[in-house]
């Protein structure tokens, strides 16, 4: 009979559920101290690198824009402000899709490729979780559109900022200048951290040359951010530095005045305090609407001003380079003075030409016939004789014509707080030597003595050497900014001029004002029911060569070939306040045309409460024809 198998072993059974239960303990332990050793490690070991990193999730440093300083005219006027304004704003960081992203705004608001294509430029120079503008200046509708899609838009918002505005438009564009956005080049050159809140930059003018003035510092505030990026609350605040206010030596309604009566000519008038150097006016026309350049121009209204003829971007009163005609003849009569080379009472022959011994070539006078036999200095500047200053002119001689001609500033940079200024052109031997590869001769001299030839000058030039013969030989830098922040800044100077007698500022002042004064002065027609004195000085600067034994017919002469009416001057002679330079482009004639306007400017600065209107000059409304005598040529 078999044996009976038994069916269980607890002993067996015991020790194969120890084995089990070991082994299980053994497994959970194990995984435990995984689990413990990873808490470890991110909480202690890593601690400080997930907790930076949850912190950027939830905490953003943001910078802020510091406010742009404001711009005053001498009076307290403002010339440019800052008002709120609205851009649509992107953090590449926060957006899903970049592309899908711009591709919706499209379909919201007015957003074109060209917005898209400096989009993507400024990305490339951001700091992480800046935001980037891709639209400026939103309306109210493409606000509310924008917010009723916020939900399905991350990483988009809408910024409020301050923008720049000119509140006199074109008035002061040449001489203000202007803000625009950053560009590459720009942002290649600035302070990255400073300008990281900032979108605009001074371009021209005094925008630009006191653009670390003007910008401030920029300030940061720390917030704490939802998983959308919406601002929560503000956890640290270090605000910024607003940039300083500038105030300015300019008088807005002389330049108002100024702008008005040059009209639709092209020209520039530059009025200049004697006593500072401080720039009164300084207006270049036509002008242009610096509001248009703030936020970007569209490419249809910069193309219709690059592409004019009239040139409105040219900033004629530092750039713009003219001969300045007889206007020099005041400083070449000094300069002969000075050097001994005639005295007061020197006459020279006046009959209507001039020639120089072995050489075949004539050099006119304005005048038909001549002024006379016997002509004086007095009588030249006054009646603006040509053949006395070609004469002048040859006996002193280039090299004296030069060194005299640079004590009053000509042929170098004035020094203005301005940019872009071009320094004229006063010609020497060793230009000429160096520029051309040739000899200095004989009837250049002759040319130069009369403000042709090569000789060239700026506006602001000729204002600050007419305010040199105003103060009688100080010469003081010009000066468009008056004060920072109220702090009135220092009159830079120029080393007097001196003269070996300086009586002869006496009798060269009077002389000028006989210019406007006296029955023959070539200025005589403004000095009518003047409750004041003017000095002053006529010049007609030709624009095309006119062949020697040829009359000049301006009928038959196309009007941008016409002569350059200048004027320049200072008023009241016995205490000037204010000296000016006045250039008319084809204006034709310096006493019929510049020197009215000079009028207008100066009752405008001495005697404002004369002033009820102003006219704008009409050059068709002038007879093109060779004057009646008296007046230059």
């Amino acid at each position: 009979m078999a044996q009976p198998v038994a069916l269980k072993d607890p002993s067996r059974e015991r020790i194969l559920y120890r084995r089990r239960f070991l082994v299980a303990s053994a497994l959970m332990v194990a995984m435990l101290g995984v689990i413990v050793g990873r808490y470890f490690f991110l909480q202690i070991v890593k601690h400080e690198t997930y907790k930076t990193q949850s912190d950027r999730n939830r905490i953003q440093l943001q910078p802020i824009a510091p406010k742009r300083g404001l711009i005053f005219d001498r009076n307290g006027v403002l010339l440019a402000e800052n008002i709120p304004s609205y851009s649509l704003v992107l953090i590449k960081e926060r957006v899903p899709d970049l592309d899908e992203t711009l591709s919706e705004l499209a379909a919201l608001i007015a957003v074109d490729e060209d917005d898209i294509r400096k989009f993507k430029k400024r990305l490339r120079h951001r700091r992480p979780y800046q935001a980037v503008p891709l639209k400026f200046r939103l309306t109210e509708e493409e606000i509310a559109r924008l917010a009723v899609n916020r939900y399905r838009l991350p990483g988009v918002d809408v910024d409020a900022q301050l923008v720049r505005n000119y509140p006199h438009g074109e008035l002061l564009a040449h001489a203000l200048g202007y803000v625009g956005r950053i560009n590459e080049r720009e942002m290649d050159e600035i302070d990255a951290v400073n300008y990281s809140a900032t979108n605009h930059i001074g371009k021209l003018g005094v925008e630009h040359f006191y653009e670390q003035v003007l910008h401030g510092t920029v300030g940061y505030q720390n917030v704490e951010t939802n998983a959308r990026g919406r601002v929560l609350r503000v956890l640290e605040r270090n605000p910024p530095e607003p940039g300083a206010d500038l105030y300015l030596n300019i008088d807005v309604n002389l330049q108002r005045v100024a702008h008005r009566v040059l009209g639709d000519e092209r020209g520039a008038i530059v009025a200049i305090d004697p006593a500072d150097g401080g720039v009164l006016a300084m207006v270049s026309t036509p002008s242009y609407d610096t509001n248009l350049f703030v936020n970007g121009i569209s490419t249809t209204d910069y193309n219709r001003l690059r592409e004019s003829r009239d040139l409105p971007l040219f900033n004629r009163t530092l750039q713009g380079q003219y001969p300045p005609g007889s206007t020099l003849k005041p400083i070449f009569g000094l300069g002969a003075l000075h050097y001994g080379v005639v005295t007061r009472r020197t006459t020279v022959p006046d009959p209507g030409w001039y020639s120089l011994a072995n050489d075949e070539r004539v050099y006119r006078d304005w005048k038909s016939g001549g002024h006379g036999y016997r002509i004086d200095m007095h009588q030249a500047v006054v009646e603006s004789c040509d053949v006395y200053f070609y004469d002048l002119a040859f006996n002193m001689g280039i090299d004296r014509i030069h060194e005299f001609g640079q004590r009053f500033g000509l042929g170098e940079l004035t020094g203005i707080d301005s940019d872009n200024e071009r320094s004229g052109l006063l010609p020497s031997r060793d230009w000429k030597r160096s520029v051309k590869g040739s000899h200095w001769f004989p009837g250049e001299t002759l040319n130069v003595g009369i403000g042709q030839g090569f000789m060239l000058t700026t506006p602001m030039q000729l204002a600050v050497s007419t305010a040199v013969l105003a103060n009688r030989g100080e010469r003081k830098v010009p000066r468009i900014v008056r004060a920072i922040n109220g702090e009135p800044l220092p009159t830079p100077l120029k080393p007097r001029v001196e003269l070996a007698d300086e009586s002869d500022w006496d009798f060269m002042l009077q002389t000028m004002e006989d210019v406007v004064h006296s029955a023959k002065g070539t200025a005589r027609n403004i000095s009518s029911k003047l409750d004041y004195r003017i000095a002053g000085k006529t010049g007609t600067a030709q624009v095309i060569g006119i062949v020697s034994h040829e009359d000049y017919d301006p009928t038959q002469v196309a009007k941008r070939q016409r002569d350059h009416a200048l004027f320049v001057g200072f008023a009241p002679a016995d205490n000037p306040r204010i000296a000016l330079a006045v250039i008319v482009e084809n204006g034709e004639a310096g006493g019929r045309v510049a020197a009215p306007i000079a009028r207008k400017v100066f009752d405008a600065y001495l005697r404002p409460d004369t002033i009820k209107h102003i006219e704008p000059i009409k050059l068709e409304k002038m007879r093109m024809t060779r004057p009646s005598n008296g007046e230059e040529v």
